[in-house]
């Protein structure tokens, strides 16, 4: 049986339409041990009494002494019985104060548990060097501004600046511990539709693992003892120079897609990292040549989302239209095919 509870005390600073947000928590957490768990590791413990939290959360609070057992300190790996009673006092604060900003979201779900959002092109999803304001995250506070509480706003995963589609946000600290575990379980799925360079005759699978690149360091790259990364592709359409695919992530690294299809020689249309030497089919027209040089971003988009409810156990799915940029640049290749 446990008991929660959670004071929280809010700053705010309004400047115009922006407002800086700074939350602090108190959290108050007691439960006791069961027969059933009764011999585990005392982490172990807390992450079946305390779900709502993560298991790195919990045991930092266990190092730092937030964490008691029977009012003793003790270490993540002792071992406790039936009875034993753990009690947590604990400061939530942000380690960062984030400014909460209006901006259009698309919102295609949400409740008090999940945000799903369809992602626009040209929006930054974290506050970072040279983009601290105007990121998703900055509109995140301003709709909701408890996402303060949670890690990175309760950011669990990313897109690209330029890529488009779903993304799920995190609304209590129930989801976000559930959502980050479903990504590390692989149990969440993610289709994604791109236009590649080049005519693919099949799909495939892309096992290769990635990481920093040896020389530019805003790139990734296939390394040896690298991240594991796995990449499903099949082709949706060809055209004469160009392939529309589907494309699966079993892992989500870092410009994984962008990466592993530039490996195959067949990079997406716009990209500016990846996409090495401008290409051109044969004999194509001029409106052909405008459409592909007015292409300014990776042709991708995150068209299909699916996941567990993190409350209700619910498997839901989500999907979304290909944005107009792409719908024109298809149309555009299915003509020139003609």
């Amino acid at each position: 049986m446990s008991r929660h509870h959670a004071e929280r005390g809010l700053c705010c600073v309004q400047r115009r339409n922006q407002v800086s947000w700074r939350m602090v928590s108190h959290i108050s957490l007691k439960a006791e041990v069961t027969e059933g768990l009764s011999g585990n590791r005392l982490d172990q413990i807390a992450a079946k009494l305390f779900p709502e939290y993560s298991r790195a959360r919990l045991q930092s609070w266990i190092r730092e002494g937030a964490l008691l057992v029977n009012g003793k300190q003790l270490r993540p790996r002792d071992k406790l019985e039936e009875g034993d009673c753990l009690i947590v006092e604990a400061e939530l604060e942000s380690a960062e104060t984030w400014v909460a900003q209006e901006m259009p979201l698309s919102i295609v779900y949400e409740d008090e548990h999940l945000l799903v959002i369809n992602k626009a092109t040209d929006v930054v999803v974290h506050p970072a060097a040279g983009h601290q304001q105007g990121t998703l995250l900055n509109g995140l506070l301003y709709h909701c501004p408890s996402q303060k509480e949670l890690p990175r706003a309760g950011i669990v995963h990313r897109l690209d600046k330029d890529t488009t589609g779903l993304m799920v946000v995190a609304k209590s600290l129930i989801a976000h511990a559930n959502l980050v575990d479903q990504l590390q379980q692989r149990s969440v799925s993610r289709e994604y539709e791109a236009v590649v360079q080049g005519v693919l005759t099949g799909g495939g699978t892309i096992e290769k693992e990635l990481g920093r690149h040896p020389v530019n360091r805003k790139k990734r790259a296939v390394v040896e003892m690298g991240q594991e990364a796995v990449t499903h592709y099949r082709v949706i359409e060809r055209f004469r120079g160009h392939t529309h695919v589907q494309v699966n992530l079993e892992t989500g690294r870092t410009h994984q897609i962008r990466v592993h299809m530039a490996y195959l020689n067949h990079a997406l249309v716009g990209d500016q990292l990846y996409g090495g030497r401008f290409q051109l089919p044969s004999a194509c027209s001029k409106k052909m040549v405008d459409c592909l040089r007015g292409f300014k971003r990776q042709a991708l988009h995150a068209r299909k989302l699916e996941l567990d409810h993190p409350a209700s156990g619910e498997r839901m799915s989500w999907q979304a239209s290909t944005p107009t940029d792409m719908v024109e640049l298809i149309e555009q290749l299915r003509q020139d095919g003609a």
